[in-house]
Order: structure tokens, then C-alpha cells, then sequence
């Protein structure tokens, strides 16, 4: 039986946003079992919380935003990288205080988040685990991107990209959590064009880029003097986003999961649908079937309300397409 986890102590970061360029200070403070994860917009009155969950999501453009469909003005932009760090180092509860719309970036990756909660130490905690098994193969298509994810007996992605560029091309990698050494994640860095640079900046977006916390292509060669840190990092990104995204489902998921040049859209809609039909899943505590009774009521709660949520985007979307 595994247990909950959480930090020792609290942890501080300051940096800037990718995308808004802004200054920014997050904090994550350790929480006690079946809180998940939280994060609090502590700059806004009355300071309003954002539960980490897919359900919250509002957009996925270059980025996983959260936010409140009661209070527009509160949202919280590119989680993923910190989700990413958590997942890897299975955090289940966290408190995090944002004093802006978006997450710092750091250096790209999730590396100096790993770092910095390795530094403070991890709290085992005496509440069991809840684990989302996948019984059912469940799979979506967006044009030539697609994901699927069946049934395992471990958290493991299979990724695979394929770009029109030298330097990238196709590139596949597969990770399997408590195999794959998560230094071979954490590090990876996102990237971008340079071509795409002033379009992105008109469109509010990339102000915050540079060779400091991206890698930067030209039309031929990586831009960045001191190159790339894998050959393959633009794939292993793509999983660390991957993941953190993935931590959105509220519970720790056991599945394979393969994705072929998905971005957060394909990854919150494969969430959606897992959660669309419970047939497709199975909760379990301690490795075992959850009793009905047995399941802690917030973790129970979530998931019934995730269900209830999956189902109506499916509905949503079948009626979209004629279904």
C-alpha cells in the first residue's frame, strides 16, 4: 500500500511568465492527505483557489490554463511544468501561492522545481494512495494528432512527434514511472521558432521568451549557444507535458498511454473521455478495489463529479458532429 505524499517544508521560486513576460513568485507549502492539489491566486482579493483538475481548464493555447467559469478575471497559465515535477515526484497534496496570472518558467523544464522540492524534503504521509486504473482501451483524434491510453500495470507514455525541421524530424521515447530515471524528463526544455517570435508577441504571448528558459530554432539549426541537453529533448518535452498534464485527472492514473504529436487540447480531451464512462476505469486503494465506503469522501467526490463532467463533453461533442 502506497502512501500520500507532501513536502517537508514550503519552497519559493521567482521568475518571470513565458507568455505574459510579468514578474512572478510562487510558493508551495506542504498540505494535508486528500487536499490534492491547490493552487491560490494569493495577488487577487480574497485570494481564490483553483483546484488542479482538468475540469477547470479554460484554455490550451501553447499552454494548460486553469481558471473559473465564476470569475473570469481568475486563472492561472502554464501549470504544466509544475504539475509535471509533482507527478514525477508523486506529490499528492500541495498548497501553491501564485502572485500573478502565470507560473514562472524557470529554465523551460521542470528541473529546478524537481530540484528545489528535493531540497526541502517529501512527507510520507499515513493516508493511503488512490490509484485510476484503465480497463477500457479509450482513444481520441484531433486531425493528424491522436492519443490512446489501455489498460497496465504502471503509468507509462509512449510519445512520438514528427516535424518538418533538420534538426528535429521524427523522434519517439517512451517513459515508465518508477523505470524511467525522471532526470531523463525533468531537464527537457521547451521550444519554439523564432520565425513564429513577432506573430506570437502581437497575439499576447512568448513575452517572456529567450535562450535562458526556451530552445529556439531557426529554419536549419538551434539557435541556443549551448545546444540542446538530449538529442531527442524536443520528444521528451512532449511527455514532461505530457505528464503534468496529466496529473489534471485529480488522482494518479494507471494506464499506457500513447500520444503521437498531441499538445494539451489532445491530452485534456482523452481526459474527458476516460471520465466519460466509468466502464473505462477502475479506483483503487492500497492496490485493491475501493469497497463503496472505503474511498476517502473527498477523493469519492471527485471522481463522481469527474464522471458527471466527462460525460457531458461527450455529449456536448456528439451533438456538436451530429451524434
Amino acid at each position: 500500500m502506497q502512501g500520500q505524499r507532501t513536502l517537508k517544508s514550503a519552497v519559493s521560486w521567482k521568475g518571470i511568465g513565458l507568455h505574459s513576460g510579468a514578474p512572478v513568485t510562487l510558493t508551495i507549502e506542504p498540505e494535508r492527505a486528500n487536499r490534492g492539489i491547490r493552487f491560490i491566486r494569493c495577488d487577487l482579493p480574497g485570494q481564490p483557489e483553483l483546484e488542479a483538475h482538468y475540469r477547470n481548464i479554460v484554455s490550451t493555447q501553447l499552454a494548460t490554463t486553469l481558471g473559473r467559469v465564476d470569475s473570469p478575471k481568475v486563472t492561472l497559465s502554464t501549470v504544466e511544468h509544475l504539475l509535471s515535477a509533482l507527478a514525477l515526484l508523486q506529490i499528492d497534496n500541495a498548497r501553491i501561492l501564485v502572485d500573478g496570472p502565470e507560473l514562472p518558467i524557470v529554465d523551460g523544464s521542470c528541473i529546478e522545481f524537481l530540484k528545489g522540492i528535493r531540497e526541502v524534503g517529501i512527507l510520507e504521509q499515513r493516508h493511503a494512495r488512490a490509484v485510476l486504473a484503465i480497463r477500457k482501451r479509450v482513444e481520441v483524434k484531433l486531425n493528424e494528432k491522436w492519443a490512446v491510453v489501455e489498460p497496465s500495470s504502471k503509468f507509462e507514455i509512449e510519445a512520438s512527434i514528427d516535424w518538418e525541421h533538420p534538426v528535429i524530424g521524427y523522434q519517439e521515447f517512451r517513459y515508465v514511472a518508477g523505470e524511467t530515471p525522471i532526470e531523463e524528463i525533468a531537464p527537457a526544455r521547451t521550444f519554439g521558432f523564432m520565425k513564429d517570435v513577432e506573430a506570437l508577441k502581437r497575439m499576447g504571448l512568448a513575452r517572456g521568451g529567450s535562450f535562458d528558459n526556451a530552445v529556439v530554432l531557426d529554419d536549419a539549426l538551434v539557435l541556443n549557444p549551448e545546444g540542446l541537453r538530449f538529442a531527442d529533448e524536443f520528444v521528451r518535452h512532449k511527455i514532461l507535458d505530457a505528464i503534468g498534464d496529466f496529473k489534471l485527472a485529480g488522482i494518479q492514473l494507471q494506464g499506457c498511454f500513447r500520444l503521437h504529436r498531441t499538445g494539451h487540447d489532445v491530452h485534456r480531451q482523452l481526459l474527458e473521455e476516460i471520465f466519460s464512462s466509468p466502464d473505462n476505469y477502475e479506483i483503487l486503494e492500497g492496490l485493491a478495489p475501493v469497497q463503496p465506503g472505503r474511498l476517502s469522501r473527498s477523493l469519492l467526490a471527485s471522481a463522481t463529479e469527474a464522471v458527471s463532467v466527462g460525460a457531458a463533453a461527450s455529449r456536448r461533442r456528439a451533438f456538436a458532429a451530429g451524434g
